[in-house]
């Protein structure tokens, strides 16, 4: 079977795990500190707050930004669930924002209308989360000024987007959000096997989300609320969470950092050749704006009749090819029927799901593997 996606690792990122497995520190040591210094210089971010998981970085930029009971955030219903679950984690109401029909990411459109009609019933959103899908950014600076007139705080989910660009300067930079979120997930990037991270140019921001990472601890003395007692002390200062990234999988996130350019440049090589194979196919193909370098985390292909999708999935899969769907749209999950949503919600959206199919997309994937899953395509769309 070829996978839809997989990890790479190579010999050195097995010697840096190595090296501290045989160290003293295993957690809370020096790899921490520098992959996070690393994920800085990649993106020219201030700071960056490494954590065991993207959905864990989402969750602590919600908190540090203020959401709880009564709050709203927006996301986009074409996501992991993960995206929404953060707020709710927060005790905020959730809503959606419905999305492009041919990029999956955030409508720039729907957003002001929602907000317009929000201002009126004084419903506006405490923070928003556009999701860069499969790796392409959303409309950031559209997305900024929306955020500067109607007052609400943008976290950016780049789950998928580590490596990728948005008007020459890369995702991550915090230019048009407060707070960026990346996943080392497996099949992401590049990984630390479970991991993510919380990028902010806000030293406001980051200390309160390495206060939250940590059970809310903190061993400085200017934070605390009496002196020191000794070079052991230390005070909980609020109700944290243990989110902790451990060394060995900041090690292999470091090791595999250094081949990033490498990893992004060779999926552009694969988009490339996808698009050169499926072009006369009854498929839309993603392109992405010139404002935009994806990373190409996900390869995903719309079908021009939806009525097919599963007859092509499944004759896909049965070719040993991993197909896969990214994603279901959250609002139609039964927990979020329960809450009110239900299909009907978000038309965009539920038409993008009902076509769309991701294809393996991976770095080792070879030529003469996408050219059999491109003869498979056009077989079965035949």
């Amino acid at each position: 079977m070829i996978p839809y996606g997989r990890q790479h690792i190579s010999q050195q990122d097995i010697d840096a795990v190595v090296e501290v497995l045989k160290s003293d520190f295993l957690t809370q040591g020096p790899a921490v500190p520098a992959f996070e210094q690393r994920l800085c210089d990649l993106t020219t971010a201030q700071y960056t707050i490494a954590v065991n998981s993207a959905t864990s970085a989402l969750h602590i930029a919600c908190l540090a930004l203020g959401v709880g009971p009564g709050s709203r955030v927006w996301t986009s219903p074409v996501s992991f669930v993960a995206s929404a679950n953060c707020a709710r984690y927060c005790g905020a109401s959730v809503d959606f924002v419905d999305v492009e029909p041919d990029t999956g990411n955030m409508a720039i459109d729907q957003l002001r209308q929602k907000l317009e009609q929000a201002r009126t019933s004084d419903t506006l959103p405490q923070v928003v989360i556009p999701v860069h899908l499969a790796g392409a950014s959303c409309d950031m600076q559209q997305i900024h000024y929306l955020a500067n007139e109607f007052g609400f705080k943008v976290i950016e989910d780049a789950s998928h987007a580590v490596g990728a660009s948005y008007q020459d300067e890369p995702v991550g930079c915090c230019r048009y959000s407060d707070i960026t979120v990346f996943s080392f997930h497996p099949v992401k990037i590049i990984t630390t096997a479970e991991g993510g991270a919380a990028l902010t140019n806000s030293s406001e921001l980051a200390d309160k989300m390495r206060l939250l990472r940590s059970h809310g601890i903190s061993r400085d003395e200017n934070l605390m609320t009496e002196p020191s007692h000794g070079a052991w002390y230390y005070q909980q200062l609020q109700l944290g969470l243990n989110y902790r990234m451990t060394d060995i999988q900041a090690a292999l996130g470091f090791s595999q950092s250094q081949r990033l350019l490498p990893i992004i440049k060779q999926r552009q090589v694969l988009a490339d050749r996808y698009q050169t194979l499926l072009q006369n196919l009854t498929v839309g193909l993603p392109e992405p704006d010139t404002s935009v370098i994806s990373s190409w985390h996900l390869y995903i292909i719309r079908l021009d009749d939806k009525t097919r999708r599963k007859a092509v999935f499944d004759g896909l899969r049965a070719a040993g090819i991993g197909v896969n769907v990214h994603y279901i749209p959250i609002h139609t999950q039964p927990y979020y029927q329960q809450l009110g949503f239900d299909w009907g919600d978000f038309p965009q959206a539920e038409d993008f799901y009902e076509r769309i199919i991701s294809l393996p997309m991976f770095p080792e994937l070879s030529s003469e593997q996408q050219q059999f899953i491109a003869d498979k395509l056009k077989e079965l769309l035949a």
